[in-house]
């Protein structure tokens, strides 16, 4: 995809890195929690996904907050009042006069201070995930110690390079060998070890208690029931001292906002704003869906080490992307270390599929492919159907280094010089009937 324009607000001294995207009817401010990167961002499907459904009914503003991605970096810790002078900034150079805002984590105490103090420039605000004071005390048992924040501290300036943090801020991907790999890299982009400690020190200062009960403008507060970085009654304190607040509590334990169900999360956010949720119109078109899959990774992960493996597998993403892109392929999703992607010619997916393998052998990795064409039904930046099933128990039965295709497949693609061998017929799992299955010889 083509990524939105990056742009810089002059705040004080100080280039803040924004981006605009979308063209709603409403600005809507969002400001990230820690550390962030507006381009980086786009790398992760779940992320850019996060954004677009954001976009799809504002118009919406990103940025990095200075000291962090692509904004400056600066020589001293920002005060919460710099850091909301640079949202006024960015909302003045991209021609907001008055916006919604989206503080996410430690975003949200920054949104709440501007929206008390210019409540003629904020429409709404949302805050998810946050905290009203970052170090505990008797009327705010839940927050952590000094103790606890110094060995924070500690933690993130020896480990960072790698996935800090990401049992506790997303439980639901820590698994997850690519997303693993692309958080330590966007920590890596977004801030220097002295810097994100620098940054956690600013946070532990911040305490807007006597701030809330000022704000006026209409407020939602959302908050994971089971968050394992900040507890839920951190959100529930929140609503209970901003007048008129509402307080969603949803389910999950994911800190991060497009972990785990971030549907439901932005959800509550497009109601909260717009008074509706426009359900995007399912809809249905005949496609060829792809699936592949490196064959033995779990021992070829455990052959080379995490670093290795992380690095390899982040080569083959990459390769796999350039093919996709070449042969006109729609990335839907990664499935750990394979990919789910859409064509709307079965001919290219095929071609695509035998690049991927070709190229693949470059890295001294086997693959395995499954195409199927059928109906799906498209829904926002999913798919689904049987069709997509299909796909599925195709591939599961390729061995090492083959490319296997549906009889549907085979037809559709008659004439273009591609050649195919009988597999022989397959009862597939969950599927219907007996299916023929093809290999895919010569293209």
């Amino acid at each position: 995809m083509v990524l939105p324009q990056t742009k810089y607000a002059k705040s004080g001294n100080v280039n803040i890195a924004y981006q605009v995207v979308g063209s709603g009817s409403i600005d809507l401010v969002l400001v990230m929690g820690w550390v962030s990167n507006v381009e980086y961002s786009w790398e992760e499907p779940s992320l850019r996904n996060f954004f677009t459904r954001l976009s799809s009914f504002s118009r919406l503003i990103i940025f990095d907050k200075r000291g962090t991605g692509l904004s400056d970096r600066v020589s001293e810790l920002p005060t919460l009042e710099q850091r909301m002078d640079d949202v006024r900034s960015v909302m003045d150079a991209a021609g907001s006069k008055c916006a919604a805002l989206f503080g996410v984590s430690e975003g949200g105490p920054m949104c709440a201070l501007f929206a008390a103090t210019y409540p003629e420039r904020t429409s709404a605000l949302i805050i998810y995930a946050s905290y009203a004071r970052r170090i505990r005390d008797p009327e705010y048992p839940w927050a952590p110690t000094y103790e606890e924040r110094e060995k924070l501290y500690k933690e993130v300036e020896e480990n960072w390079g790698g996935p800090v943090g990401i049992e506790s801020l997303a439980p639901s991907a820590a698994k997850d060998e690519r997303f693993k790999n692309w958080w330590a890299t966007y920590l890596r982009r977004s801030a220097s070890p002295g810097d994100a400690v620098a940054l956690l020190k600013m946070n532990t200062s911040i305490d807007i208690r006597n701030v809330l009960p000022v704000i006026s403008v209409p407020a939602l507060i959302i908050h994971r029931r089971e968050d394992m970085d900040m507890k839920v009654e951190e959100g529930r304190y929140i609503a209970g001292r901003i007048p008129g607040a509402k307080f969603s509590e949803l389910e999950g334990n994911d800190h991060i906002p497009w972990a785990g169900d971030y549907q439901k999360i932005l959800d509550e956010a497009e109601v909260f704003l717009t008074g509706e949720l426009k359900h995007a119109e399912s809809e249905r078109i005949l496609a060829t869906v792809m699936f592949t899959d490196i064959v033995g990774s779990t021992n070829l992960a455990n052959e080379l080490g995490d670093t290795r493996w992380h690095h390899l597998l982040q080569n083959h993403y990459d390769l796999v992307r350039k093919q996709l892109e070449r042969f006109k392929g729609k990335e839907i999703v990664t499935t750990g270390d394979g990919f789910l992607a859409t064509f709307d010619g079965p001919a290219r997916a095929i071609r695509c599929a035998c690049a991927i393998r070709d190229s693949s052998r470059s890295l001294g990795i086997e693959i395995r492919a499954g195409l199927h064409t059928g109906e799906c039904e498209l829904m926002q930046n999913n798919v689904g159907g049987i069709a997509v099933h299909t796909g599925a128990r195709v591939m599961s039965k390729a061995g090492n280094n083959e490319v296997w295709v549906s009889g549907t497949v085979k037809d559709l693609v008659a004439g273009s010089g591609i050649q195919f061998e009988s597999k022989g017929k397959f009862f597939l799992k969950g599927i219907p009937g007996e299916w023929e299955l093809f290999g895919v010889s010569k293209y």
